[in-house]
């Protein structure tokens, strides 16, 4: 079992962690960001962030692992590796809804683990499980590597997450940084 305190270690060794004014794919404001960008760079890293994963959903003979573009690419692709089982990624379409791209197919009844980098507010995520399942799979869990919702994000189906850990985040309206007049800045792969 991998440790809080190694997945600590491992971001500390790669820089995940940064400090700023960042505006957040939800749209929020924090002073922190979580760039796993910077961990998923090393092959090695990855391999063993998503065996840890892989580990945990195991015994529930996952068919396929899929991925929110960009955050969750490689992780899905890691943790299909360590299941031994196909693992590909969704992606917005022109209009900005997640779709099912570059011939990737899913099947009535396959049973799918959803894979995100970092879960916030769950919202990318719970739109992957809207698009598996409405194509008739079964999402059986999602994992991510840090979950900085608090634990408050409900699937609706077993999650669980490497490093749980709360960033202080606020609206645009109440954001401290915006006050001291400090540019935000969106680290993310949405821009």
């Amino acid at each position: 079992m991998l440790s809080e305190e190694r997945v600590l270690e491992i971001f500390r060794e790669t820089g995940v962690l940064l400090e700023g004014h960042f505006l957040l794919t939800s749209g929020r404001h924090s002073g922190r960001y979580l760039q796993c960008a910077r961990v998923l760079q090393h092959p090695g890293f990855a391999a063993e962030l998503c065996q840890e994963l892989a580990g945990k959903f195991a015994k529930d003979k996952i068919d396929l692992c899929v991925g929110p573009a960009l955050g969750g690419v490689i992780v899905a692709y890691e943790t299909a590796r360590a299941l031994g089982v196909r693992g590909f990624f969704t992606e917005r379409d022109k209009g900005g809804t997640m779709a099912l791209r570059r011939g990737f197919m899913v099947s009535p009844g396959e049973r799918a683990l959803v894979l995100e980098d970092v879960v916030t507010t769950g919202g990318s995520v719970k739109e992957v499980i809207e698009l598996l399942t409405g194509r008739g799979a079964v999402v059986a869990g999602v994992g991510s590597i840090v979950d900085r919702s608090g634990g408050r994000v409900d699937f609706g189906v077993p999650f669980y997450s490497l490093l749980k850990i709360e960033v202080e985040s606020y609206g645009p309206e109440d954001c401290p940084l915006c006050r001291q007049g400090l540019a935000a800045v969106k680290p993310g792969s949405r821009r």
